[in-house]
């Protein structure tokens, strides 16, 4: 199959439709060599290029007016290694088809995010991550990945091949090339036990300590103008296996937390004064319920109601501080809030732009329903996040630049100085990474 060209100029818009780019071509190569072809051509006309996944990032990381490249025809299982436990993927293979496949293999990532609909480098070039006290990020699973850089030269990187290269494209946002593959860690599939349960914000903010250190991976979902949560541990199980039941899984997890919660969102949008009470009825819509099943079907939900979110990472000591004054904002303020705040954790790794990168980690995400204006509830949340040393999800809304992340990234120096070996003419980049890494 030969590479798809158009030479429209269509409109391209992110998942929320927050962030639209005009492109002056799209391409869809069918193998590495197409796209490396591609990189050279667009470099001798002097044009720039992103690539773009499904669209899942907030931010205008993949926007471009030069060339859009899509990868979904890079797509499935390269090679399994069970010796070394390890899986080669395309980098346009969506999650939910890594996953699946992985399943069918006995096999299975060892943490990974809420979602999984974005592609596999789109997820990891922006940091996504799940919540564990010791397992970390989908990046922080990488082994090896394939990259093509600004002169179309294919990279092969790894611990002990290009390492420093490695080090920092596990979560390079597009700056330092294009990601063809990705070689992740994998283990024997498993089961995890979730338990998902109502808790009052006070006992959650007081224990939560308790609560991360006795679960392999704790969540909870603060509901604003309320004293509400809703908990969920996630720890192995030796089983049997015990999925939730086809029609309790339709009622709570698309009629409630989908259907109803989308048109919950509408009359809230439409009339912001019913949101406080919206808000206490949505709290407590969810009863507690607990299940048996393979990873990707305990750690990953549906989530089909569009929204805008912000997230930052915070030092984890800091995040009962932070969630406290978050709330106390909302309380005293007029904002109406109809989206839960959802906070995960994650720890330490060595990957230079990693919001985890170095210091244990708390996850505290903000979200307006799609059409909801946003930017007063994220400015008030953004002077909070800062106020702690706090570090924006790259994909997510934000509006620091590189003086700031330069501050609380101690290796981002580290980071600038491969990209300006790998890209020094900046044909990967655009005006997000202008702002977020400098010229």
């Amino acid at each position: 199959m030969s590479t798809t060209v158009s030479g429209k100029s269509g409109t391209w818009r992110n998942w929320a439709g927050n962030v639209t780019a005009r492109p002056l071509r799209e391409i869809t190569p069918a193998s590495v060599e197409e796209l490396s072809d591609a990189v050279r051509r667009a470099a001798e006309d002097g044009i720039t290029m992103k690539a773009v996944g499904t669209g899942h990032s907030f931010t205008a990381a993949a926007a471009t007016d030069g060339v859009l490249i899509r990868p979904q025809l890079l797509t499935g299982i390269r090679g399994i290694d069970r010796a070394a436990g390890t899986v080669t993927a395309e980098a346009g293979t969506p999650l939910k088809r890594l996953n699946a496949a992985l399943a069918r293999e006995g096999l299975s990532l060892t943490n990974m995010g809420d979602i999984m609909e974005q592609t596999v480098s789109g997820a990891t070039s922006t940091g996504t991550h799940g919540t564990g006290r010791e397992s970390g990020s989908i990046a922080a699973q990488i082994r090896g990945l394939e990259l093509v850089t600004a002169d179309g030269s294919v990279l092969t990187c790894s611990e002990k091949e290009n390492p420093e290269v490695f080090a920092a494209a596990r979560i390079g946002i597009g700056a330092l090339g294009i990601i063809t593959a990705i070689t992740f860690a994998v283990e024997p599939v498993f089961l995890l036990t979730a338990r998902e349960e109502p808790m009052p914000l006070e006992r959650v903010l007081t224990e939560f300590d308790e609560l991360w250190a006795e679960n392999e991976h704790f969540e909870f979902y603060w509901f604003p103008h309320t004293g509400n949560t809703n908990t969920k541990r996630n720890n192995r199980s030796a089983g049997p296996e015990k999925p939730v039941g086809r029609l309790n899984g339709w009622f709570e997890d698309e009629f409630l937390s989908n259907g109803v919660f989308h048109a919950a969102n509408l009359v809230g949008r439409a009339v912001p004064a019913t949101i406080p009470a919206i808000a206490r009825i949505s709290s407590r819509a969810l009863s507690a319920r607990s299940y048996t099943d393979i990873p990707f079907k305990v750690f990953t939900s549906p989530r089909r109601v569009r929204f805008v979110e912000m997230e930052y990472a915070v030092p984890r000591a800091a995040l009962v501080d932070t969630l406290r004054e978050l709330k106390a904002m909302v309380d005293r303020s007029n904002l109406r809030v109809s989206f839960p705040v959802e906070v995960r954790t994650a720890p330490a790794d060595d990957i230079p732009l990693s919001t985890a990168s170095g210091r244990d980690s708390a996850y505290i995400a903000v979200h307006m329903f799609r059409g909801t204006p946003y930017q007063a509830y994220f400015t008030a949340a953004e002077r909070i996040f800062t106020a702690h040393e706090g570090r924006p999800h790259w994909g997510k809304v934000h509006t620091r630049d590189a003086e700031y992340l330069a501050g609380v990234y101690p290796r981002f120096g580290e980071f600038t100085a491969v990209r300006d070996r790998l890209d020094p003419d900046r044909r990967f980049g655009n005006d997000y990474l202008r702002r977020v890494l400098g010229a």
